[in-house]
């Protein structure tokens, strides 16, 4: 992963993140409530040697370096048993100079001759009586025992409280602010890690990022996703004006700069899976060609889950499968639509053999004799990965649109498809991203997908109502 790919990831589970900030944070100032406050108060002890009435320089100093040696060992002795024991006796403490000890610390500054022992407790008023008595006691354990020289007489060492304990009027710990902040980092880290690891687990196509690593076939196109399309599917139509027909008018524009000089102009429009859009996708996409003059056919290849006639509100019992058995001749079935250049093929009946159907000689003979009368053909097929209609069309056209529907298919699947197509040499013409999202770093973009603008107000609204034909009766 590149530094973009790292952005990406954030940028697209950034509420997890702060979510997860959040509860951290909020997880700290519960802690911090719900624990007992703790008081501390220290008491600072000076630690010196006694010298002659009159010193000399090198008296002081040897007795200054003799001081700070001492105080290294003084500070486990603080926490001793024999300074301890008598603290216990002296406040009366219903506890075990082990336990006593947890509650003490002792420190010097180096380089001096001062020790400072600080005592926590609950009460803050016990607190500093524990760091006085504990400060007493060791000087008296110092003095009488430890120092004491062995001949008799006084010691040369001295320990005295020149700072005693006082109660605190604050609580030493929990530390609100501080807990806060470290919820809020934990929560951060694992906020993090769990938007790195559902990426790493969501294997789903989410935009161009996801199809430049699976092919370099063109990005022909996107769509925004939209509740409502499965009401209105024919938006060119219906709202020449929304930003989803500017799309399709964009794929349209591109579809005809990959096509540029071939003189097969007939193209299948499928997917990986069921539920991309592609019918949607070539409704729409006809729609758009037609809105420019160029004569289109629009042709329901999907001969196991038809959806062309419902989508143009067309009659579509009698259609594609008619005409490839040589039941009913094309130009009977083959019903204009609408005002413009638009005519619409729909599926007919569902055949107990449909790759058969499209696999045939009459259907190659098909493509051939629309390729030669009209601009564009336009055949909507079923999806790659479960049945082999779609490669075998693709076969006789000028190539395949491949529809990939955002947070539907999985990498590994429009690969598989892709290859399904290359495997048979069949063209990829380029893929388009459906149902993206209207914000984050997936966000459809009219610019990132090839926007060119619409058209003229007359070329927008050329597209009517459709026209329903009388079929003959045989």
């Amino acid at each position: 992963m590149n530094l973009e790919d790292y952005i990406r990831v954030l940028r697209k589970g950034w509420l997890l993140v702060v979510v997860l900030a959040i509860a951290g944070a909020g997880a700290g100032a519960a802690i911090a409530a719900a624990a007992t406050p703790m008081y501390q108060s220290t008491a600072t002890m000076y630690v010196s040697v006694q010298a002659s009435e009159s010193p000399t320089a090198g008296e002081l100093t040897s007795g200054n370096t003799y001081a700070q040696a001492k105080v290294k060992s003084y500070l486990d002795i603080l926490t001793s048993a024999s300074v301890l024991d008598r603290v216990i006796d002296d406040l009366k403490l219903n506890t075990t100079a082990k336990k006593l000890g947890s509650q003490l610390s002792a420190t010097s500054p180096a380089g001096t001759v001062i020790i400072e022992l600080a005592a926590i407790d609950t009460d803050p008023q016990m607190a500093a009586n524990l760091a006085n008595a504990t400060a007493n006691s060791f000087s008296t354990v110092v003095v009488q025992k430890l120092e004491k020289p062995t001949g008799g007489g006084n010691s040369l060492v001295r320990v005295q409280v020149i700072d005693p304990a006082l109660p605190a009027s604050t609580p030493f710990s929990p530390q609100i602010s501080l807990n806060i902040a470290l919820g809020l980092l934990v929560g951060l880290v694992f906020g993090i890690g769990a938007a790195f690891l559902r990426a790493a687990l969501d294997t789903r196509v989410h935009g161009v990022h996801d199809v430049e690593n699976v092919t370099n076939a063109p990005l022909l196109g996107g769509t925004s996703f939209d509740p409502e399309s499965a009401k209105h599917p024919l938006i060119v139509h219906s709202d020449p004006r929304n930003p989803r027909a500017e799309a399709f008018r964009s794929l349209r524009t591109n579809l005809r700069f990959v096509n540029a000089g071939s003189s097969n102009h007939c193209f299948v429009i499928t997917s990986s899976i069921g539920a991309e859009g592609k019918s949607t996708t070539s409704a729409n996409l006809a729609l758009a060609l037609a809105e420019t003059g160029a004569r289109t056919v629009l042709i329901d290849g999907d001969l196991r889950k038809p959806r062309l006639a419902e989508y143009m509100a067309i009659e579509g019992s009698v259609g594609l499968t008619d005409v490839l058995i040589g039941t009913v001749p094309l130009a009977d079935v083959l019903q204009p639509w609408g005002t413009g250049e638009l005519y619409v093929l729909p599926a007919g009946r569902i055949p107990p053999n449909p790759s058969e159907l499209l696999g045939s000689q009459a259907m190659q003979d098909l493509i051939t004799a629309l390729n030669d009368q009209v601009d564009y053909v336009i055949i909507d097929a079923p999806p790659l990965l479960p049945v082999t209609d779609a490669a075998i069309i693709s076969s006789m056209t000028a190539g395949a649109i491949v529809v990939a529907g955002s947070g539907k298919v999985k990498r590994t699947e429009l690969a598989r498809a892709l290859n399904s197509l290359t495997g048979i040499k069949s063209n990829v013409v380029g893929v388009v991203l459906t149902m993206l999202p209207s914000k984050g770093p997936d966000a459809y973009n009219a610019e990132r997908y090839g926007y060119y603008g619409a058209g003229p107000e007359s070329e927008l609204s050329q597209t009517a109502a459709p026209i329903r034909q009388r079929r003959r009766s045989k």
